[in-house]
């Protein structure tokens, strides 16, 4: 069998993943909405499934300014703060890739996609 390597870009799909259901949302009992949580973990064992990666990582932007914050200051000026919803999921899907022992690759200075490319 070959090697195959999927690096994912979490925030790409995390955000993805919580607009796919923006109008039917999956909203626990307790209010929470977890939109991101569920079609996120339905992409990762649909991926795994159909494609039978030999490497699995999925990488994380960090809080740590980049490159691109540095150098053009008005980088992400135009856009919108994340939805509260997205925040709160993120903690949640690193358990989820944890208990599918799946490493997580975060570096600071660079986004998910810089590290993917």
């Amino acid at each position: 069998m070959a090697n195959k390597l999927f690096l994912l870009d979490a925030m790409a799909l995390i955000f993805r993943a919580y607009y796919a259901l923006i109008r039917n949302p999956r909203i626990t009992s307790k209010g929470k909405n977890t939109n991101s949580q569920f079609v996120f973990t339905n992409t990762l064992v649909e991926l795994m499934n159909n494609q039978k990666p030999s490497h699995l990582a999925v990488c994380f932007d960090t809080e740590a300014p980049t490159e691109r914050h540095t150098d053009f200051v008005d980088y992400k000026a135009n856009r919108q703060e994340a939805p509260e919803d997205i925040l709160i999921s993120i903690p949640d899907i690193k358990r989820i890739l944890n208990g599918f022992n799946i490493p997580i690759i975060e570096s600071d200075g660079y986004e998910a996609d810089d590290v993917v490319h």
